[in-house]
């Protein structure tokens, strides 16, 4: 039986994604959305890999359609000229989905 997707609060997640984000064993997987994004915004997969290492995620998840919660996480990149990208993504152990780049500030 497929164990029901675990909810964290903004604190873990900031926690658990981070330490994905610096793992050997990630396992990091683009939407075409997420890609478009990161051309259209002229960042790179090393920007995405910042975020991942050193970004806060500041809010609640939210339940995906697909019912794993999706996680936003934030942080100032040294490709973004001092703006805020933030990622959405769905994590787990040793893997992320990457749903999403933006900027903060264009929400």
């Amino acid at each position: 039986m497929v164990k029901p997707p675990q909810k964290w609060t903004p604190g873990e997640a900031t926690k658990r994604i981070n330490a994905c984000g610096r793992s050997d064993e990630l396992s990091l997987h683009f939407q075409i959305h997420a890609r478009e994004r990161l051309v259209e915004r002229d960042l790179t997969t090393g920007d995405v890999l910042h975020v991942l290492k050193y970004g806060f995620v500041f809010d609640e998840p939210v339940l995906s359609d697909f019912g794993h919660f999706k996680y936003a996480i934030e942080a100032k990149t040294p490709n973004s000229d001092g703006r805020v990208v933030r990622l959405i993504l769905v994590a787990g152990e040793a893997e992320i989905k990457l749903i999403s780049v933006m900027w903060r500030d264009e929400q």
